[in-house]
């Protein structure tokens, strides 16, 4: 059971036995939610998705600090990943005076652990491209649009039963992709996302769909029509929530129903 659902029957105070004593009276409740268990294979998998998540967050954060500290000197590169290259050939150079031998010390030193971090990142990365071909799940989810190797990979070993949720609604409401609702005396007030669930998953679900989005204003419309309408009126983030949810709800029918995704056919009106 998640923490916060048994919390509400501590009566007072916090000890083993008050905990204990509310465990007992969670459990009993009809409605309480349990948390599903997951095969070693899952959790494994969730252990190198969270390693992985880790590792692109220290090196951004190198990243950062080299361009940050080069700056100070006057020597700046395009942003992206790709272009920090050029300030380690920098930094190589002993022949570059631009940079004093005692900056250049804590430069290497910097540039060092951003090579051994890009390696660790590259091994977890092909670690999980094996998974993701060895698992007909992960393989049957990469066939929604905007889901690549990991996301789907990622859903494949978050959602050990996916008859847990009754619709796909409930799986989208998981992550925490639904209005955050507010209602009283019968008048339905809903408001922005919760972002209540796996923040993980959220940040994956509306990564990809910004790419399909991205995709459909350069290439024109797409294939639904839905879709090229809400482009159009509302603000691009919004669409890429609304899309997300829409791709949480097509996984939970592929997992639960089997199949891969098929595209929508667009019939003509007369």
């Amino acid at each position: 059971m998640p923490a916060r659902y048994v919390k509400a029957y501590v009566k007072r105070g916090k000890n083993d036995a008050a905990d204990a004593e509310a465990i007992c009276e969670a459990v009993q409740r009809p409605t309480m939610r349990f948390v599903s268990l997951k095969s070693p294979e899952q959790q494994s998998m969730l252990m190198l998705h969270r390693t992985r998540e880790l590792l692109v967050r220290q090196r951004t954060m190198l990243v950062n600090a080299i361009r940050g500290h080069m700056a100070e000197f006057g020597i700046v590169t395009r942003v992206g990943l790709p272009q920090i290259k050029e300030l380690l050939a920098v930094i190589a150079d002993r022949d570059d005076h631009r940079l004093p031998p005692g900056a250049r010390a804590c430069l290497e030193g910097l540039g060092r652990q951003f090579l051994s971090l890009n390696e660790e990142i590259c091994a977890a990365d092909k670690r999980l491209h094996a998974w993701h071909r060895s698992n007909s799940v992960s393989q049957r989810l990469a066939t929604i649009p905007g889901v690549g190797p990991v996301t789907a990979s990622a859903l494949a070993a978050s959602i050990a039963d996916p008859s847990v949720f009754k619709s796909g609604r409930e799986l989208a409401a998981w992550i925490g992709l639904v209005p955050r609702q507010n209602s009283t005396g019968g008048k339905q007030r809903l408001g922005k996302i919760s972002k209540q669930g796996d923040q993980y998953l959220r940040w994956l679900l509306v990564a990809g769909a910004m790419t399909v989005i991205r995709h459909a204003k350069r290439r024109g419309p797409t294939h639904q029509p839905w879709l090229d309408d809400l482009i159009a009126r509302r603000p691009t983030k919004v669409a890429a929530v609304a899309l997300a949810n829409k791709m949480a709800r097509m996984a939970w029918a592929i997992l639960r129903h089997g199949g891969t995704y098929r595209q929508p056919t667009i019939t003509a009106s007369l």
